[in-house]
């Protein structure tokens, strides 16, 4: 990777997705990239608008924040219609969540839906685990930080009775996208 690839992760209070770009921008700094996260919501935080922003680059980043966004995963509608608009067009890629999220058609970018929220509760019993089931699908699509990071940053920033099922989350991701993919 020699150039910058901006990422930002959204949905709504609760659903994870401070966690799930903690995880990534960690996964990017265990593999050694120069890493630069933030991260803002709602002053009620549960239930209002959610955004967490990583940049990667190979070398030191000068400014933080993203610009243009290459990577968008979208939880749920309310970020998704906004923010679906700062993707690069032609050369960006959004990953959603099928069952919070109606794609727009018109927008020239690669879009890809998994039912995380309903695998979540289907094979985990826990709904919770959407942020996670969309990461590991994130992780094996695009390639960004390789599974030994994510899973040393999972093991890293989950307390010791959630990580099990975190790993669990992540694996089922990324099986759905390798099985859509192939």
């Amino acid at each position: 990777m020699s150039e910058i690839i901006q990422v930002c992760l959204s949905g709504f209070g609760g659903q994870g997705i401070i966690l799930a770009g903690l995880l990534l921008g960690q996964a990017g700094v265990i593999d050694g990239r120069y890493v630069s996260g933030s991260s803002s919501y709602g002053a009620q935080a549960r239930g209002f608008e959610c955004r967490s922003e990583i940049v990667f680059s190979d070398h030191p980043i000068d400014y933080p924040h993203l610009i243009e966004v290459d990577h968008l995963i979208a939880m749920s509608q309310k970020t998704y219609d906004p923010y679906s608009k700062e993707v690069k067009e032609d050369s960006g890629f959004i990953l959603y969540d099928h069952g919070t999220v109606t794609p727009k058609e018109n927008l020239k970018v690669k879009q890809v839906g998994f039912p995380a929220t309903e695998y979540s509760v289907k094979k985990l019993k826990n709904k919770q685990m959407a942020n996670i089931v969309l990461l590991g699908a994130f992780v094996e699509i695009t390639k960004l930080v390789s599974l030994k990071a994510i899973k040393k940053a999972i093991c890293t920033h989950v307390s010791e009775r959630f990580k099990e099922i975190n790993l669990k989350a992540l694996h089922l991701g990324m099986e759905l996208a390798r099985h859509r993919n192939g």
